[in-house]
């Protein structure tokens, strides 16, 4: 009896496990890469075009902290909501109101980690003004400051080779948007390698929680941001990001960790760090999926390091 009870529970087990993968497996597009050398382990329509929602503000991030660190530009700078960030948003968790001033800091932690939309719309409009401004006076005239911004985000994206990627807005709402935007699950890995060696975007999306601020008619708010993405602080995972529509369903980039491993020969010693990506477009249950994902991908990475960590250029981000 206790050899019969011991045997349905581990093939129930194994059943779960392989229900898992093959749910992954189902999701229209997936990428697991080794995030040091950028050496793709294994995918899954790589390069198809698909709505990714949310996660186009972690291209939106990029270029305002590149633009901060270029430009000398002050996230602790205090800016003003302005109306047309509530176009089109049919969300307001944080309870925003036009005319709020909020810094640039807080509104990258709320666009970050809660996935704020009306918080990427005013980042882009305030840095897209700065960058308007060093346009051509015939081509800024045409262009508002969130279209300034938005060529900046695609002028990234084309630096980063993602050949099969179009942003249209700062914040990847795509319902009853004309061009639609999309990218690929390849193109999303090359920008979070990007916006991952970045040691302050690393912090924003390592966050659970974040207390933020802004001024409303001389009054102070409070407001405690909570991550969107369910798995941090678990299987060493530290970022990145979400994503969701109804035309991306549901997306997740997930950025885990390992302690280094450290390789000894004689006299020479080689230290590899262990950081594994996985991103995930079109899914319908992304927190089991990517699960899956990351444990198959340490999987991977163990056979890969074990044959002397040998990368095919054309595998390559």
């Amino acid at each position: 009896m206790q050899l019969s009870r011991r045997f349905f529970i581990t093939f129930s087990v194994i059943f779960a496990s392989v229900s898992i993968l093959r749910t992954a497996s189902a999701a229209q597009a997936y990428v697991i890469a080794d995030a040091q050398t950028g050496y793709i382990l294994e995918e899954q329509e790589p390069r198809k075009k698909l709505q990714v929602g949310s996660l186009t503000k972690i291209a939106m991030a990029s270029v305002v902290l590149d633009w901060a660190e270029k430009k000398s530009g002050d996230l602790n700078q205090a800016v003003t909501i302005p109306q047309q960030a509530f176009v089109g948003s049919s969300e307001n968790n944080i309870g925003f109101q036009p005319g709020d001033s909020i810094t640039m800091r807080d509104l990258l932690y709320a666009a970050l980690v809660q996935s704020d939309n009306i918080a990427a719309y005013t980042l882009a409009h305030h840095v897209g003004s700065q960058l308007g401004s060093l346009l051509p006076s015939d081509v800024s005239s045409r262009m508002t400051p969130v279209d300034a911004f938005v060529t900046q985000m695609n002028a990234l994206a084309k630096q980063l080779n993602m050949e099969r990627t179009r942003f249209v807005n700062p914040h990847g709402i795509d319902y009853k948007v004309r061009p639609l935007p999309y990218s690929t699950a390849e193109d999303m890995a090359r920008l979070t390698r990007y916006a991952m060696n970045k040691p302050s975007f690393r912090f924003y999306v390592s966050q659970k929680e974040r207390q933020i601020s802004f001024d409303r008619a001389g009054q102070r708010i409070n407001y405690i941001l909570r991550n969107t993405n369910e798995l941090l602080g678990r299987m060493g995972i530290d970022g990145v990001k979400t994503g969701t529509s109804a035309r991306s369903g549901q997306c997740l980039i997930l950025y885990a960790n390992r302690e280094s491993e450290v390789v000894r020969d004689g006299h020479t010693e080689t230290v590899y760090p262990r950081h594994l990506m996985v991103v995930r477009l079109g899914s319908t249950n992304r927190f089991s999926e990517g699960t899956a994902l990351l444990q198959r991908g340490w999987q991977l990475y163990d056979q890969w390091a074990a044959a002397g960590r040998l990368a095919d250029p054309k595998k390559l981000l």
